[in-house]
This record gives structure tokens, sequence and C-alpha cells, in this order.
């Protein structure tokens, strides 16, 4: 079974627990805005590592199953803030929940998700373990969309922003925001389904550790694709990071380091307050020009074999390999 197929299996057995928790609690005339961010599609990929990882252990998959929801809940419920907070209006080849019913129905249906995902922590074994390690999660996650919006260039004017933000922001500041805003998420998914199977100490750390590196490896990839993807496979408008002013984006940063001409020509750029198309165009040629394209994978390669060998302390098994599989594919990804 090939990485794109454990996906759509571990889709397969979450999409219904994931409609359930939404629609309990909601009016009829409020699920058709809630269900359109879970139903906007998406790789599952953070379920499907919940699941693998409580079989590496020895454990049930029914066991993980409202654990993998919470998880998938979480991810979707910052998905919907980080549209809201980046006036997103595309996301996966469709219209955002804020671009499709406005902000206040989009903050609206963030809470609801929020409780959703208590819902889900409720029925998951270990409640009360399993929810402090999420919170946490959730709390890293904020931090790490603070310092993404912090690191933009240009384009926010409120007092608190115009005054914390990065006038530089080095390789290091980005690695830490990755880190806590996507590859946190990704990392307790992983340690989540080791403590639903009662697993090991040692085992619990390696997955929690081959999780936080391929969610860094992983958005290494989704940067990549924002500056050089095809629009019509990323589900998302190309160069969104360079119109949003972001250096927050390791292929910008690491062009930004190739000599003061390259430099100032790609801050120009991402200092103006509205950034034309031509201009985006002209910034990702820049950024092809100088090769940082290939550079950028090299640290995504560095970040998924630290994630392969965090695993070396679990005992042979297909899900195992299928984690393995899932990491090598995250280089390999077009979406």
């Amino acid at each position: 079974m090939n990485a794109l197929s454990r996906l759509k299996e571990a889709a397969s057995l979450i999409e219904p627990l994931l409609e359930k928790y939404l629609c309990e609690g909601a009016s009829e005339e409020f699920k058709e805005v809630i269900l359109h961010q879970v139903r906007s599609g998406g790789k599952r990929l953070r379920p499907a590592l919940t699941i693998l990882s409580c079989e590496a252990c020895g454990g049930k998959v029914e066991e993980a199953l409202p654990v993998a929801a919470a998880v998938e809940l979480i991810h979707n419920y910052s998905l919907i803030f980080d549209d809201i907070i980046d006036r997103g209006e595309i996301r996966r080849g469709l219209p955002t929940t804020y671009k499709a019913f406005g902000e206040a129905m989009a903050i609206l249906a963030a809470v609801h998700y929020r409780e959703a995902i208590n819902d889900a922590l409720s029925e998951c074994k270990k409640p009360l373990e399993i929810q402090k390690l999420f919170s946490k999660a959730i709390k890293k996650l904020v931090e790490g969309e603070r310092l993404d919006i912090l690191f933009e260039r240009a384009g926010r004017e409120d007092e608190y922003i115009v005054k914390k933000r990065y006038r530089e922001v080095t390789l290091d500041d980005y690695f830490k925001m990755i880190e806590y805003k996507t590859a946190t998420l990704i990392e307790v998914a992983c340690e989540a389904g080791a403590l639903i199977a009662d697993a090991p100490i040692r085992w619990v750390r390696g997955l929690a550790n081959y999780g936080k590196n391929l969610g860094i490896a992983f958005q290494i990839v989704d940067d990549i694709l924002d500056i050089f993807g095809e629009e019509r496979e990323f589900g998302k408008k190309v160069g969104k990071d360079i119109i949003e002013h972001k250096l927050g984006n390791i292929v910008i940063l690491l062009g930004l380091t190739k000599g003061t001409r390259e430099k100032e020509a790609l801050l120009s750029i991402l200092s103006k307050e509205e950034i034309r198309d031509e201009e985006v165009r002209k910034a990702i040629s820049m950024l092809e020009d100088l090769g940082v394209r290939e550079e950028a994978y090299k640290y995504g390669e560095r970040f998924v074999a630290k994630a392969k060998e965090s695993l070396r302390t679990l005992p042979p098994s297909k899900a195992k390999e299928d984690l393995i599989t899932l990491a090598d594919f995250t280089l390999k990804r077009r979406h």
C-alpha cells in the first residue's frame, strides 16, 4: 500500500467521526458553515499518523480513532483562524470558510470546532492525559502563528505588531516558528497514538521525535510549493507568502542570504503595501535563478532523515514501514 492509499484509508475511518462531533449541538442552518472546512478535502496526514503510531506500538486502531479525529479537528480549527488572520480566500482549491461565509461566521465556526475537539477527547482512552497534551500543543500553535505574523515585512499596522515586528528573521527564528506552528501538532499526533497503545516511554519519545522532524520537513516543502508549486495541484495561490509580505518562508530567507543586490530587490518587493502579480512573478523568477529551491529541499531531506532515524527504537511492523513511507512521501508531494 502506497502513502496516498494509507492516507485515504485513515480518512475513511475518521470522516464519519468528524461530522459526528461537528454536528452534535449544531443547528441545521449552521451545519453548512461548520462542515465546509472538513469537506473541502485535505490529506488527513495527522490522523493517519495517530493511527499508524498506535498500530506500530501494538495498539488497536479503534481505540485511536477518537484521538485521530481530535487531531484533525484541531488542524482544521487552526486553518479557519489562519484564513481569518491572513484574509485567505482559497484553500485546497475552494473558497475558505472566511471567504464563503464571512468573518463573523468563520469565527463562530472555529469556536464550535474547539468544543467538538473536547467532545472527541472525552471519548478517548486516557482523556485527561491526552487533553493536557493537546492543550499544550494548541498553545504552542498559537505562539507559532504569532511569530508568523511578526515575521511579515508589511501589511499590518496594529500598534502591537508594528512595535514587535521582526526587522530581520534568521533561520533559527524560522525553525522555531515552524516547529511551533506546524510540527507541534504532527508531533503530538504521533505521541498520542503511542500513549493510547500504552507504549513504553522510549517508543513514545521516538514517535514524538519522528513527528516533530517530519512536521518541520512538511512545512519546508509547503514553503517551497508556495513559491514554486503549480497552483492547480497545490490548491492555493502560488506566491501567497510573497503577497502577504512573509519573511517566514525558507525559500525567501535563503534568497535574502545570496547577496546585497538580491536582498535589496527582494525586500523592496516584500515591503510594498500592495504587491502586484508581476512583482510576485519577478520575485519567484529571482528566487529560482538563485538556486534556493534545491537548497531548501536539502534542509527538508535532513529532517526526513532525522524522522526516520527516530523510529529505530520501534520493533519491525507494517505500520512502522508505512511511517517511513509517509516520511519519504513528504519530500515528493506536489500539494
